[in-house]
């Protein structure tokens, strides 16, 4: 959807998507994509890039159906764990990339990590840029880091999102409602969050100017800190 909120396409007719499930195939018609239950008529459709979105297990049948449909577009993988190595043995002469996003794609916010195939050049660069940027931060890695990317920022969000329940259980605990509770913690993070990127100050350094010498702040940072 950020494709289409975001004008990197002119209409959700522009991409074309399948699946085995018939109520994912209509929920996708009605939002106004070409939905088919045929990956080959995906690929037949797709000029400028595929998106392979499937359980790593069947990566090799969808790289089948990808090459006997042909065409020249890049192949971008969010298949977790499947390598770049096994991507270009299952789709010999084709340009792939790697991705890991996260959940935040939902809401125009994730952040995502990708590796280059070997075959691939810089305007494939801009391509992952242009569809992941509409979506959140992407940002080009070497492949090794991948699996540190996963457990940052692939899984951070439900490190998060345990941090802002915990936060809440804390204000309830002290009489807010719970809904007051989870808004405040949410926007607490969203905030906090922003200052990092926007002033590119250490976190560290920003911890510190919230704490004032012998106030309640610090205090609740030194009981965190105990573990």
């Amino acid at each position: 959807d950020g494709l289409v909120a975001k004008s990197v396409v002119s209409t959700p007719e522009s991409i074309a998507c399948s699946d085995v499930f018939e109520m994912a195939v209509t929920d996708a018609s009605k939002k106004g994509y070409h939905a088919t239950k045929s990956n080959q008529e995906v690929c037949q459709r797709s000029k400028d890039a595929i998106i392979l979105a499937v359980k790593p297990n069947i990566i090799p049948d969808i790289c089948a159906d990808v090459m006997d449909a042909g065409g020249s577009a890049l192949i971008i993988s969010v298949a977790a764990g499947v390598t770049l190595e096994t991507l270009e043995k299952n789709l010999p002469g084709r340009r792939v990339v790697r991705v890991m996003p996260n959940t935040a794609c939902l809401v125009g916010e994730a952040a995502s990590g990708y590796a280059m195939g070997s075959l691939c050049n810089a305007d494939d660069n801009k391509i992952v840029q242009l569809i992941f940027g509409s979506c959140g931060l992407a940002r080009e890695f070497k492949e090794v880091l991948l699996n540190a990317v996963t457990g940052v920022s692939g899984s951070g969000p439900a490190y998060v999102f345990q941090f802002i329940e915990a936060l809440a259980d804390g204000g309830v605990r002290a009489g807010l409602p719970r809904e007051d509770a989870v808004l405040l913690a949410a926007q607490t993070l969203k905030g906090a969050a922003e200052m990092v990127l926007v002033t590119g100050m250490h976190p560290g350094q920003l911890k510190d100017m919230v704490c004032s010498p012998g106030g309640t702040t610090i205090t609740g940072v030194d009981e965190l800190e105990k573990g």
